[in-house]
């Protein structure tokens, strides 16, 4: 039952990613990149990673889509015509093709061999609970990236105000 779900999910979200990509509206790309934010979410529900699943909600299909939803209407994107997308993207898309061909075959090794995952990570997470894990893991381990990301986020935001500022003042 519970791969049924997951394979359900997964398709759910294929599906809407292809969406985005193919729809000429942008809106309704848009819309459809909510959407394959929230089968995300479920997936990761699945996997029992609930705040993974918060996280995913809250941020991407909250905050970030309603940034990009409201500078869609406020400067008017209309429907988008196609002219060969592929006059100058060609090198770059395949040389990031190759590179994600390289992360599959990297997660198919993984997932053929799992004894070469690190197991103590996934020992405290059974322990203690995904949350509590995480938690102590950014607190731990990971805390100068967690700061570093901290300050940076600090950063944008105080420049987000100085620019918002001197439009105000002009």
């Amino acid at each position: 039952m519970h791969q049924i779900f997951f394979w359900g999910f997964a398709l759910l979200a294929v599906f809407s990613a292809l969406m985005v990509i193919t729809r000429r509206n942008v809106v309704h790309s848009a819309l459809f990149l909510i959407s394959t934010f929230f089968w995300v979410a479920a997936i990761y529900i699945l996997l029992e990673a609930e705040l993974l699943a918060a996280i995913q909600i809250l941020v991407y299909a909250g905050a970030i889509m309603v940034l990009i939803v409201f500078t869609i209407l406020l400067i008017h994107v209309e429907e988008t015509k196609i002219i060969n997308p592929w006059q100058r993207q060609r090198p770059i898309a395949i040389l990031l093709g190759v590179f994600l061909l390289g992360e599959i075959f990297l997660i198919l090794s993984r997932a053929l061999f799992p004894e070469s995952i690190a197991g103590t990570a996934l020992q405290q997470v059974a322990q203690e609970g995904n949350t509590e894990a995480v938690g102590k893991l950014l607190y731990t381990k990971y805390l100068f990236p967690f700061e570093v990301a901290s300050i940076l986020l600090l950063a944008a935001m105080i420049g987000a105000i100085v620019m918002a500022k001197r439009e105000i003042e002009k």
